[in-house]
């Protein structure tokens, strides 16, 4: 589940149980600044979107070179592979975020939610390639 109730507005801490989106566990690589950033923005749409458009430049980042220093230890075939599933990937974190961003439609907080779902799904990805370039290098 999404880090939903990381914004600290009342109204968002007051829907968590409603949408089911409970889950307080921070997601692994996300920035120890982002949600200090959201606290600071006090639930202010503009704000809230400034901090995860920083947060995903971060994760963006980490993706990228996850991905190309990955793609550096595999042979052709795998990286062909490599290259599709992330292709698959992208498309799908696109249509999972306009989805979790749907919870809130016409809402002010509609892009906020589908902007922290790229930051989450993002960072989550950014892992998965670093755990999988660790096995790689292990071979």
């Amino acid at each position: 589940m999404r880090n939903w109730v990381r914004f600290g507005s009342a109204a968002i801490l007051a829907l968590t149980p409603v949408l089911g989106l409970a889950d307080a566990t921070p997601t692994p690589g996300i920035s120890p600044g982002y949600q200090a950033c959201l606290d600071k923005a006090g639930g202010v749409t503009a704000g809230m979107r400034a901090c995860t458009a920083a947060e995903d430049a971060r994760q963006e980042a980490r993706l990228n070179a996850g991905y190309q220093a990955l793609m550096s230890k595999l042979p052709a075939p795998r990286q062909a592979l490599l290259r599709d599933a992330e292709r698959a990937w992208l498309a799908f974190r696109k249509s999972d975020c306009a989805f979790a961003g749907s919870a809130f439609a016409g809402g002010t907080f509609e892009p906020v939610a589908a902007d922290d779902c790229v930051v989450t799904l993002t960072a989550r990805r950014a892992d998965d390639l670093a755990d999988q370039l660790d096995q790689e290098n292990a071979r």
